[in-house]
């Protein structure tokens, strides 16, 4: 009588790296498989959430550049000018896309602060 084919072990399965988020079901929106000590993927009202809180931000910081002193929006350009990479070292998309973003709350702020008011917030 033939044998019974065997079933594969759980050490034969490849399993992902630790954070490493299975694209399938990210792709329909489920919360991915993760290894047990990585943390689950957002869900996409998570991702929303977060989006929201990103634009207040933005907006808040742009207000607070619009009337701060001189000084600081110099500070702030050079932080971006700092994120930047320097010559010699990996141009990290991330960074370059940060540094430009940065320079661009400071051109919107720019446009805020020639804008007057009449003292009560219209």
């Amino acid at each position: 009588m033939p044998s019974k084919p065997e079933k594969p072990s759980n050490r034969d399965v490849p399993r992902p790296e630790p954070g490493e988020v299975m694209r399938d079901e990210m792709l329909r929106g489920r919360r991915a498989r993760t290894p047990l000590n990585a943390e689950p993927a957002l869900t996409n009202a998570e991702l929303v959430q977060l989006q929201v809180r990103v634009v207040a931000l933005e907006n808040l910081v742009i207000a607070l550049l619009a009337d701060c002193s001189e000084s600081r929006r110099a500070l702030a350009d050079q932080m971006a000018i700092h994120i930047s990479p320097r010559t010699g070292y990996t141009r990290h998309r991330l960074t370059l896309h940060a540094a430009g973003h940065m320079k661009h709350l400071l051109e919107r702020a720019r446009y805020f602060r020639a804008i007057p008011t009449d003292g009560r917030g219209t």
